[in-house]
């Protein structure tokens, strides 16, 4: 097995069509515009490039990496090979599940369907298929190359087939994987997210400034980075997602995400994607506080 394809160029797609093509396997990275596809193999190069100063890889590593990656920006041509399939599009129900219905068309038969999803329903995207058994989650943490964990999340109908196939790539990646059930949020994010809320609540509710909170959870809690930081790491638009898929998951008020939240997200305040979130990753700030709003 040494055909995966990625569907998705961004920060997680790019970040996961790397890890496998530096542990030799032929990556088809697919998206839906030669520019994103562009800008997805200018990240993978920096990053290798920064791994080679760091003396992790050598040159020749850097290149053959490179050269395992082939971009498409058709579907069909992409994955006509592919024995596994890796999708790691927008955290969107409509669109996720358009993919997954032209993955089974498209796909051959054999193929596993996997979801690096960080919140939706593994049953409910394998229910649009022909193969429901094959369609499974791995969900990789950001930076992809860097974090060790992929959280496999089983479907109501995902076989043992499946899974113990992903749980055994991942360990060939370097990975540690954890095998959880469907449920919103499944893990991670139904624990991290919550306190990501949290936080942004103590913000709002004015109980303490951005740098104190996230430095009583760095401090106090030994966590490599505060949750308001982490937030704008992995986007604030991702972590409303996530929140709303819980919030109408479960039904229940904690899950509902805080109002600063919100419209901070309606005025497009993302985070290091947008170049400002609680912080300013502008070339003139390098994620300082953003003050006029929070001080």
């Amino acid at each position: 097995m040494k055909n995966v394809a990625v569907i998705g160029a961004g920060t997680m797609g790019n970040g996961i069509a790397h890890t496998f093509a530096q542990y030799d396997y032929k990556v088809q990275l697919i998206d839906v515009s030669q520019a994103y596809l562009d800008k997805g193999m200018a990240t993978i190069t920096k990053n290798l490039d920064r791994m080679v100063a760091k003396e992790k890889i050598t040159e020749a590593d850097k290149e053959q990496t490179l050269n395992n990656i082939t971009s498409y920006t058709r579907l069909e041509e992409g994955v006509e090979y592919a024995s596994l399939v890796v999708e790691a599009a927008t955290e969107n129900l409509d669109l996720k599940l358009k993919i997954f219905k032209d993955l089974d068309d498209f796909c051959p038969e054999d193929t596993i369907l996997a979801s690096n999803t960080s919140s939706i329903s593994i049953t409910q995207i394998a229910s649009i298929t022909k193969r429901p058994e094959m369609v499974i989650g791995m969900h990789f943490m950001n930076p992809v190359p860097i974090m060790k964990l992929v959280e496999i999340i089983k479907g109501y109908n995902t076989s043992k087939n499946t899974c113990s196939f992903v749980k055994d790539i991942s360990k060939k990646l370097n990975k540690v994987p954890v095998e959880v059930n469907d449920y919103p949020g499944f893990i991670a994010n139904r624990i991290l997210m919550p306190m990501i809320n949290e936080a942004i609540e103590s913000l709002y509710n004015g109980v303490a400034g951005v740098i104190e909170i996230d430095t009583v959870m760095k401090l106090g809690m030994a966590h490599p980075m505060g949750p308001l930081q982490l937030a704008d790491f992995i986007g604030l638009d991702v972590c409303l997602s996530i929140l709303e898929v819980m919030n109408n998951g479960f039904k229940n008020p904690k899950y509902a995400p805080c109002p600063l939240l919100v419209n901070m997200v309606m005025a497009g305040k993302l985070g290091v994607k947008s170049k400002e979130g609680f912080y300013d990753y502008s070339e003139n700030h390098k994620a300082e506080k953003v003050a006029t709003m929070f001080s």
